[in-house]
This record gives structure tokens, C-alpha cells and sequence, in this order.
């Protein structure tokens, strides 16, 4: 019986730079992500869980709060999507699993889904080829979350910072499709 071994791979099986500076795009292969789905009734003590182990409060509309690490991504009412680097075998469904027991579910989102992200003076401009929200930054600010779509692909985008800087997922078997689109989104702005 052959020997078989599970390798990590990204899920932008077609990547490839975009040249130029006006926009860059980095793949994230480098995240750890998890589901937090809260059990009915359950809603103040997951609360209170998270803001007894980061310090935080979790966010009640679409936006993200950031505390040692992590990433908590507003994701529908009482759902959640954790993320953080996976430096030193960093697990969030392990790290989580323990806190929310009897309270939420927590499922492991890191090899599900593919995540890219999008910064400088053009990217909203590349954006707007394909995303149908308003990303003007007095409509999508720092620490905005929507779930839309990029062009056919739904997508989670998050504004990171102000530079600006977005956060995109997606499921993993969407990774090309959303890649390509953005490729050729980019070839304006790409000298």
C-alpha cells in the first residue's frame, strides 16, 4: 500500500504578481480560522467568554474587533469567524473548542475557505469593478465587514486599515475564479 502524505497547498492554484505599485494583492496561506456559531440562549455567555479571554467585545453588526492576535469578524446574528496568523501551529478551532463548550460550535474554517488581501491608492478602485457596495470611505470605513459578492463569487470583505487595506474570503474552491477576476481587474492600474 503506497505511503500517503497530506501536503498544505494554496488554494490559488493560478496565482500569479501584479506588477506595479498603485495596487498590491497577497495571498493569505499563512491564517488560521474558525466558525463560532452560538447555541440558543447561549449569546451573554459567549459574549462574556470572549471578553474574559481577549478582552473584547464581539460586534453585534458587520464589523471586526481585533485583540491578542485575532480576529473576530461580525458573520450573521450570533456567528462569528475567528481568524489570526497560524505562527507556531497556531489551531483556533483547538484554541476555542475548550472556551465555548456547551455554548457554541466552533468549526474549523482554515482549509475551507482562501483569503487575499488588497491594498493601496487603487484598490478601491480595482474593487469597484465587481464588489456592488459602496466602498467610498464615508460608506465603508476601518473596521467594516460585508458580505457580498465579487462579481459571481461570494465573498467576506473587511476594510483592515485606512491605507486602505481589504481582507477578502472566500470559499477555497472559488480561489481561481476570484483570482482571475481580479487579475484582470488590476491590468489598468498594473505600470
Amino acid at each position: 500500500m503506497a505511503n500517503t502524505q497530506w501536503v498544505a497547498a494554496s488554494a490559488f492554484v493560478e496565482w500569479r504578481d501584479i506588477p506595479g505599485s498603485s495596487v498590491s494583492v497577497t495571498r493569505r496561506d499563512d491564517l488560521t480560522m474558525a466558525n463560532l456559531g452560538v447555541f440558543e440562549g447561549q449569546s451573554d455567555k459567549v459574549l462574556e467568554v470572549i471578553r474574559s479571554a481577549y478582552g473584547i467585545d464581539l460586534p453585534r453588526t458587520p464589523k471586526i474587533v481585533t485583540a491578542r492576535g485575532t480576529s473576530f469578524l461580525w458573520y450573521g446574528p450570533n456567528q462569528w469567524l475567528a481568524v489570526a496568523a497560524r505562527e507556531q501551529n497556531r489551531d483556533l478551532e483547538l484554541e476555542l473548542e475548550p472556551l465555548f463548550s456547551g455554548v457554541a460550535s466552533i468549526v474549523d474554517q482554515t482549509d475551507a475557505r482562501a483569503v487575499v488581501e488588497i491594498s493601496g491608492h487603487r484598490a478601491r478602485d480595482v474593487l469597484a469593478k465587481g464588489v456592488p457596495i459602496d466602498l467610498h470611505p464615508s460608506a465603508f470605513k476601518t473596521g467594516d465587514v460585508a458580505i457580498t459578492h465579487a462579481s459571481h463569487i461570494g465573498i467576506v470583505i473587511c476594510q483592515m486599515d485606512d491605507n486602505p487595506t481589504y481582507q477578502i474570503s472566500m470559499f477555497r474552491s472559488f480561489a481561481d475564479s476570484f483570482a482571475e477576476w481580479l487579475f484582470h481587474s488590476c491590468e489598468e492600474f498594473s505600470n
